[in-house]
């Protein structure tokens, strides 16, 4: 079986030092808020160019704690896109807010700005830019409206880590570091992976960075002095070890993804039925997933092939979060939703990683071409 990504082998290629890592932390036993975590926040703060990096138990929580940090609440509005992962409507939710479902551009799977104008109220707090599938949202756009409506820009970056994208001056720099917060996420299969859960928080402004700590920490500051509501979500210092070997990689690993991306572009460019990823000008591609837009007539029977030969795929994701009980009743949305209508029938996502070998990539490929009845080559 081909899988969607393989962590098996992205170990191997770092097992010593993985190994080593995370002997160190045995041999010390600071399993909680230990000496790796601290090293980790600085670390990724210099590399992603953020003033400071907070680590937490996951992406949801790191998207819960922006949300706190900048008192959404009861009464407040909160603009997302329609067509993502349920976290970022989640955590709107949980804050008491209504989640504000925004059209996507179906081209890049990303936020779609004349959407979010139109969702505007009194009572918008926030617009969360979504960076699907590793290419960061157009920025600047979102920025104008911003300054124009007196709400924040907030990203969930989990998908785009090590991409860059303009920031509010026009300056290319990383995604993650151009909002007034930046969220991320270290689950196993992200860009930048742990070996459970996990995620940060990054921002350029020191009291909002001060304050999420104390958010994530119970809201004590100091210890049993409690200033405010707050969570239990932390980073253990064996993952925080885990990822420092990662990152000192993830360029490196960041580049084996995208000349694989360009070998599933040279291969399936021209294959009617089929249309590959869209790179946007003014961002760059990190390619956490490969995804293809698929006649809806052919997406499913393409999945089941591709599984008959042994290769995994994936839909993500399969339905609109406005379309989903949970949200129904607590939510409002754009009525012209038509890019986002089209894609939960049309992507599939094929097999992707910094370790795909080149062999198993042809078989993807050659898979495909198969089902759509295209000839290989002699």
């Amino acid at each position: 079986m081909i899988r969607m990504v393989d962590l098996y082998g992205q170990y191997l290629s770092v097992k010593d030092e993985i190994d080593a890592a995370m002997g160190e932390v045995m041999r010390d036993c600071s399993f909680v808020r230990g000496p790796q975590t601290a090293l980790l926040e600085e670390e990724l703060a210099a590399w992603t160019g953020v003033g400071h990096c907070v680590t937490c138990g996951s992406g949801t929580d790191a998207l819960l704690l922006a949300m706190t940090a900048i008192g959404v609440g009861s009464g407040d509005e909160v603009i997302v896109p329609a067509f993502t992962f349920g976290a970022v409507a989640e955590t709107v939710a949980m804050r008491g807010a209504t989640p504000v479902f925004a059209d996507v551009d179906p081209l890049t799977f990303n936020i779609d700005s004349s959407s979010v104008e139109r969702l505007i109220s009194g009572r918008t707090r926030a617009v969360v830019a979504v960076h699907m599938f590793g290419q960061p949202c157009d920025m600047p756009p979102l920025f104008e409206l911003a300054r124009c409506h007196g709400f924040v820009v907030v990203e969930d970056n989990a998908q785009s880590l090590g991409a860059r994208c303009r920031s509010e001056s026009g300056a290319m720099t990383r995604a993650g570091s151009v909002g007034l917060i930046g969220c991320t996420s270290f689950f196993p299969t992200k860009v930048l992976g742990c070996y459970g859960d996990g995620g940060a928080v990054m921002t350029d402004d020191g009291e909002l960075a001060q304050r999420i700590r104390m958010i994530a920490n119970h809201g004590q500051s100091p210890k049993y002095n409690y200033l405010t509501v707050g969570i239990n979500s932390r980073l253990d210092t064996l993952q925080a070890a885990v990822l420092r070997v990662k990152l000192r990689h993830l360029h490196d690993w960041i580049e084996a993804r995208i000349a694989a991306a360009e070998r599933y572009d040279a291969a399936l460019k021209g294959v009617a039925g089929v249309e590959c990823p869209v790179r946007a000008g003014g961002v760059t591609h990190v390619y956490h997933q490969y995804t293809l837009r698929v006649d809806p007539s052919l997406r499913d029977g393409l999945r089941a092939f591709l599984a008959d030969r042994g290769i995994e795929s994936m839909v993500y994701y399969p339905s609109l979060l406005n379309d989903q009980e949970a949200y129904r009743d607590i939510s409002r949305c754009d009525g012209d939703m038509r890019g986002a209508r089209r894609l939960p029938a049309s992507v599939l996502s094929l097999p992707i990683c910094s370790h795909i070998g080149v062999a198993a990539q042809a078989r993807v490929m050659a898979a495909v071409k198969e089902y759509f009845g295209v000839a290989e080559a002699l």
